[in-house]
């Protein structure tokens, strides 16, 4: 595997970059569920939530960079509305967390939270539902682990249905 993608498979930095994000993403998304159901000390769920919402995005960001500047991505898997609809997922799997990095900015600027998440500042936790961008962070959440499930779903009808060694792809298993 080269650094590069090439027509049929994903480069070394593409790889790396997915499943660091994949894993980031899952922490994020755990954590912040977990910190939205904890009355009583939510503090340590929601500092490795925005730790790990903040590294998602960031390396999201990366992610667009190395596709636009150095790399391109292999032929999509099938055709014609297959082939349309995985685009698609794949970009809002871009854009969705995204808008989840830029809320989750929003929400730790407006409340001032960061400085009793991080810096030790004393007093409460604000309301974080009170804050404008709560609302379209919480529906942003819910889309991805929707998006997620039929990521993961499509990814293991291609590996066990079609048998088409789609995640070699991705590092997975040797490639055809």
């Amino acid at each position: 595997m080269t650094l590069r993608s090439s027509p049929t498979a994903y480069g070394r930095v593409a790889v790396a970059l997915h499943w660091s994000t994949a894993l980031l993403v899952l922490v994020a998304l755990g954590s912040g569920f977990a910190a939205d159901s904890l009355a009583a000390d939510a503090a340590p769920a929601l500092r490795a939530h925005v730790a790990a919402g903040g590294m998602a995005g960031l390396l999201t960001l990366l992610r667009v960079v190395w596709w636009w500047a150095a790399d391109t991505r292999p032929a999509a898997a099938g055709t014609g509305s297959t082939a349309r609809m995985a685009r698609v997922a794949h970009a809002l799997l871009i854009v969705v967390p995204l808008g989840m990095a830029a809320s989750g900015v929003g929400l730790m600027l407006l409340s001032g939270a960061g400085a009793q998440l991080f810096l030790g500042a004393a007093g409460p936790l604000p309301d974080f539902d009170a804050l404008q961008p709560r609302a379209a962070h919480g529906l942003g959440a819910i889309v991805l682990l929707g998006l997620l499930a039929l990521h993961v779903a499509a990814a293991l009808y291609h590996q066990l249905v079609l048998r088409d060694r789609l995640l070699a792809r991705m590092g997975f298993g040797r490639r055809a």
